[in-house]
């Protein structure tokens, strides 16, 4: 790789540490009784309210409807999130310092799984959480399912719920596209010395 493709490459796996210091994931709640919202912020290793009372207050209403208390403790993702992309980390800044073109590409392939693994089971997550209710719900409407979306935003009753990356999501982003970008072009312009 040139020097610049090293750098640029270094440069967007570095990026990759926003995601220990910034929220990945924000679901939002928005109902006339919550005219401000409520939500939460899915973190590297942890899940927590966008305000103080916030993930108590979504427990609170999700317990009417029968859906599972989120206990960020018993989500295993959340213990093994940060060394995976530690991982990537270090296999990016690997790519960097040596120039090796394979290990830049085993860089994006595994971001890329890793990135598609993880839509994978957040919207697992979400199915079982949405549609495994308890029957013994003070509320219970047959048929209804209250699955969070994945991506953009839904009505679920009298909520808006809305579900987006936040910032160590978008950072995770162009993480990936800058990093891909300049491999491509790398690979690209060795191909036109030819």
């Amino acid at each position: 790789m040139k020097k610049g493709t090293r750098l640029t490459v270094g440069l967007a796996s570095l990026l990759l540490v926003v995601l220990y210091v910034t929220p990945i994931w924000q679901i939002t709640l928005e109902a006339p009784q919550y005219p401000e919202g409520i939500g939460m912020h899915i973190r590297i290793d942890n899940v927590t309210g966008q305000k103080a009372n916030d993930l108590k207050n979504i427990n609170g209403l999700n317990h009417y409807i029968g859906m599972k208390e989120i206990v960020p403790e018993s989500i295993p993702e959340l213990r093994i999130m940060p060394w995976v992309i530690g991982g990537l980390i270090v296999i990016g800044l690997t790519a960097a310092m040596t120039g090796w073109r394979w290990v830049g590409y085993a860089w994006i392939g595994l971001f890329v799984c890793t990135l598609l693994v993880g839509l994978v089971d957040f919207y697992m997550w979400g199915y079982d959480y949405g549609h495994n209710l308890n029957p013994k719900a003070a509320i219970r409407i047959p048929g209804m399912a209250y699955q969070p979306p994945l991506i953009g935003s839904k009505k679920l009753l009298n909520f808006t719920a809305h579900s987006w990356p936040a910032v160590g999501g978008w950072a995770a982003a162009v993480s990936l596209v800058v990093g891909t970008l300049a491999m491509f072009f790398d690979r690209k312009r060795i191909r036109g010395a030819k």
